[in-house]
Formats: structure tokens, C-alpha cells, sequence
């Protein structure tokens, strides 16, 4: 290794990231903007024709990333790609836990069942399996980011969207015992909690969507408040104010303000 020069900064390695759901949408926009400020980014997802033209298409190409075909709801596949990155680049400064899926789900449609099945165990247990093969060598390390996407559809129940804000409901309230588990430690936890981001997911909403982001933008701004080490970040700020005012409303306010309002198709791919 080259010394620095006398009075310069010393060298800084390449930031370490392992993102889920990297394919498309925010994870793709995470994706581009870490490996443009040089990281080495590990890319997870279920399609690997497109995790390969990702991959090629970022600065350094596949000598700088790697791209890793993984299903968050196979244990033993995550397990597998993380001792991929690992061996590649080393143990990650960064995991996030990005993927998740959407789609619009009802109780008295007994064919929903298996939404929400594959909606809970996607976004939630999904998060726990990412995390999971690394928290404690990084606990160990002493230093590192576990950082999950949450929503600000689980700070109450919207209707016709029981699945979603569950599993997101879920991921903030596990989040925050996770961060707790860890203070001491070394290792942050952050919840990451997005308002509109234009996806694919959110392209099929029948409904208006204040305050939406372009993904670039988005990615941007997570970015930052990871760097801050931010324990909760709802983005964009306007968002927060939405989630606190809905916290506030009462139960009967917050139901005939929500029982008329339009909801997120059923029967979308998961």
C-alpha cells in the first residue's frame, strides 16, 4: 500500500455496500448513486439478466460491483450471495434492506390469503434474512449501518392495503427493537421511511400522491440521512408532517376521512 503523501488526508477505501431489491425502482437509484461516489456495490434481486446490465452499466463495471441473483425469501440463497460479496470485498459498511413488493389485498377475498403471506414474509422476514448473515460480524467490528425501507403506509392502516401496511407497520417496529438491541455496539440502525417514490410500484396508483420523488432524488436523500446515521428518516420531509397529523387524527376522524378513498389494485404481480 502507498504511503500518503506527507500532509494529505490518508486514503479512504471504497465504501462497502450490499443492497436488496437492486434491480429496478429505488434500488437501482440507490445502486447508481453509491457506486458514482465509488463504492463497491453488491446488487440482490430475482432477475439476473437485469442485475447483469446494471451491474456493467455502473462506473467500474463488474470489476467495481457485483451482482448477485437471490430471492430474500430463501434463508440459505441470502445467505449465500452475502458470503459472495464477503469474499469479493470484505464485510459490508452498508446492508440495506430494500426489497419489498406492494399490492392491494382484502380480507373477505379468501384468494388474498396468499398475498398476504408472500406480502409479510417479503417485506418483513425478507429484511430479517438480509440482515442476518452479517449483523454480528459487524457487531463484532463495531461499526456498519443496517438500514431497512420502510414506509409512511405503516403509520396507520390504509384500506384495501392491509398486507402492505402491516409488513411496513412490522419493519418500523422491529427496526426500532433491532436498534435498541444493538446501542453500544458500534452498528447503526436506521429506518429509512419513504412517501411517494415514482416507481413502477407506484405507477399502477389509482389515486393522487403528494410530494412524490424521482427515484434519483429519493436515492439522494436516503443516501444523506444514512451517512447522518439518522435512527428515522421520513422522506421527503413534507411526508412527516402527513405521518404525525395522522397519528393525531382519531380513530372515527381517520376512518370517515379513509372509508371513501380510492385503493391500490388487487391481483398485481408480487
Amino acid at each position: 500500500m502507498n504511503d500518503p503523501t506527507p500532509g494529505s488526508a490518508p486514503l479512504r477505501a471504497p465504501l462497502r455496500v450490499f443492497l436488496t431489491g437492486a434491480s429496478s425502482g429505488i434500488g437501482e437509484a440507490l445502486a447508481r448513486h453509491y457506486a458514482a461516489q465509488g463504492a463497491h456495490v453488491g446488487l440482490v434481486a430475482r432477475r439476473g439478466d437485469q442485475l447483469a446490465r446494471l451491474c456493467a452499466s455502473l462506473p467500474g463495471g463488474e470489476e467495481a460491483h457485483i451482482a448477485l441473483v437471490a430471492s430474500v425469501n430463501d434463508a440459505e440463497s441470502m445467505r449465500a450471495v452475502a458470503q459472495l460479496y464477503m469474499a469479493r470485498f470484505g464485510l459490508p459498511d452498508i446492508v440495506i434492506a430494500n426489497a419489498g413488493i406492494s399490492t392491494g389485498s382484502l380480507t373477505d377475498e379468501s384468494s388474498d390469503l396468499e398475498v398476504f403471506e408472500t406480502v409479510l414474509d417479503t417485506n418483513v422476514l425478507g429484511m430479517v434474512r438480509t440482515f442476518m448473515p452479517f449483523a454480528r460480524a459487524m457487531r463484532r467490528r463495531g461499526s456498519g449501518k443496517l438500514v431497512g425501507i420502510s414506509s409512511v403506509a405503516g403509520v396507520r392502516g390504509l384500506p384495501g392495503a392491509g398486507a402492505y401496511s402491516a409488513s411496513k407497520a412490522a419493519v418500523s417496529r422491529y427496526l426500532e427493537s433491532l436498534r435498541i438491541e444493538m446501542r453500544g455496539s458500534g452498528l447503526q440502525v436506521i429506518d429509512i421511511r419513504p412517501g411517494y417514490i415514482a416507481t413502477p410500484m407506484t405507477a399502477v396508483n389509482p389515486y393522487a400522491m403528494p410530494f412524490i420523488l424521482q427515484p434519483d432524488e429519493a436515492a439522494r436523500r436516503f443516501a444523506i440521512a444514512i451517512a447522518r446515521g439518522s435512527s428515522q428518516a421520513t422522506i421527503p420531509w413534507q411526508m412527516n408532517i402527513v405521518a404525525k397529523a395522522m397519528t393525531l387524527l382519531p380513530n372515527w376522524v381517520f376512518d370517515r376521512l379513509l372509508a371513501g378513498a380510492r385503493r391500490k389494485p388487487r391481483g398485481l404481480p408480487l
